[in-house]
């Protein structure tokens, strides 16, 4: 890192992280319900991993270290008419819960939201500030 954070590097990783965190959340959404003819092709729910960066105490913020398959296998699901059955009439459909991919997407768009707030409320104190010398 070329110099210390500061509150803008801070808050700029972090709604970083967070957009990472929401397209991950809205692929999972897109994919539900999808159906594939065998549980290794079948689609698996994506989730990030955060990473805490820090460059001295009490200073920190995030990176997205990697994104990883959710845990849940693929569902199996009797669909003898169904194209991609296999001989049995089995398919797979993707191991995304709809309910909690929706509060994850609103988690993460509070938390962008948060950061947003922090950025305003430094550049308004910052200007305060300018202000006071003039």
């Amino acid at each position: 890192m070329p110099g210390p954070m500061n509150i803008f590097d801070i808050a700029g990783r972090a709604m970083s992280a967070q957009l990472v965190r929401l397209n991950t959340t809205a692929s999972n959404l897109a994919n539900a319900g999808s159906i594939s003819s065998s549980k290794e092709t079948a689609f698996r729910a994506l989730k990030p991993v955060f990473q805490s960066v820090g460059d001295r105490p009490g200073v920190a913020t995030v990176n997205v270290a990697s994104i990883v398959e959710g845990g849940g296998d693929p569902v199996k699901r009797h669909m003898p008419g169904h194209p991609l059955a296999d001989a049995n009439g089995d398919v797979w459909e993707a191991n995304v819960d709809t309910a909690a991919e929706l509060v994850e997407m609103v988690e993460s768009a509070r938390q962008y939201e948060n950061n947003v707030q922090v950025l305003q409320t430094v550049k308004t104190l910052t200007l305060d500030t300018l202000r006071l010398g003039q």
